[in-house]
């Protein structure tokens, strides 16, 4: 089943990242455009994925998550300007038969990503 989703989980509470704004774009003509902005649920997930198989395309995209936004909402002082603001991963997609799920593990100071499944 092909698609695109997307998972934030937060290191300091050890739970999902829930409530975490995710911008997401598509590139179009050598510039990025946005397609859509989502929140994610309880569980750290989009409610419905960012392209479901109809709408898979081979190209381009960027994922932004506010996670300096996400973290102060939750009380975590961080400083000003913040470190890490907005994480911005940038990912193609080659065989848009395919499923691609880009998980991003976030804390104040660090983030990891990769090509889930």
């Amino acid at each position: 089943m092909s698609g695109l989703t997307t998972h934030a989980l937060d290191l300091v509470s050890g739970g999902p990242a829930a409530d975490m704004r995710v911008a997401f774009y598509a590139e179009a003509d050598g510039s990025y455009r946005l397609r859509m902005t989502v929140a994610t649920n309880a569980e750290g997930r989009t409610d419905a994925p960012l392209l479901d198989a109809a709408a898979m395309a081979v190209g381009r995209y960027q994922l932004v998550f506010h996670m300096g936004e996400y973290f102060a909402a939750r009380g975590v002082a961080l400083p000003s300007p913040r470190f890490f603001d907005q994480v911005v991963v940038r990912f193609a997609i080659a065989d848009a038969r395919q499923h691609y799920h880009v998980p991003i593990l976030v804390a104040p100071w660090g983030y990891t990503t990769y090509r889930g499944t």
